[in-house]
């Protein structure tokens, strides 16, 4: 039987099923893909807390939803960091990274049209939960390496010890859950 987590995040009220990470840990997923009204909902109010940007960026793939809603709102371009080389991408810049989430070291890209899209360019970095920060920091090193300018990073969710971080804004903690 399911176990679920029941928040409220901008202003809506959701139940996030339980799984477990390990056999002392368990999280409460939260998967955007669908939730139209969610997605609109918590862009609107993430911008409203966000500093100026010109660009949007994005790993692949919970957050995409959210790249493209965010960008939709502001009227500004989003770019997403792809976890595979594709045969369109000239010259990519590549970083590894290991995630809560993801059993095996995964590596993100951009391409040549990518980093000319965010090079000189203050960027808006977005994903749907920063929780160890590993997925965030590999980002991170790819805007610094494409010659972007990173203004802000936020999120929907903030699991565990991400909510007492401060260089990150998001719009509700969501714990771990310990057995």
């Amino acid at each position: 039987m399911s176990e679920f987590y029941k928040m409220k995040i901008a202003g809506l009220e959701r139940e996030l099923e339980k799984f477990p990470v390990n056999d002392k840990l368990d999280i409460a997923a939260f998967i955007i893909f669908g939730d139209v009204e969610l997605t609109i909902a918590g862009c609107k109010e993430l911008l409203s807390r966000v500093p100026e940007f010109d660009v949007v960026l994005t790993p692949e793939a919970k957050s995409i939803p959210m790249a493209y809603e965010m960008a939709r709102q502001s009227g500004k371009p989003y770019v997403i960091v792809r976890k595979g080389v594709k045969v369109y991408m000239r010259n990519p810049l590549e970083v590894a990274v290991k995630s809560i989430t993801t059993a095996n070291t995964q590596k993100l890209f951009l391409g040549e049209t990518e980093v000319n899209k965010i090079k000189g360019k203050r960027v808006l970095i977005i994903d749907d939960v920063i929780s160890t920060g590993e997925s965030l920091a590999a980002v991170r090193e790819l805007v610094k390496k494409a010659g972007g300018i990173e203004v802000a990073a936020c999120a929907f969710l903030a699991e565990g010890d991400a909510a007492d971080r401060d260089d990150i804004i998001f719009l509700e903690k969501l714990p771990l859950f310990f057995k």
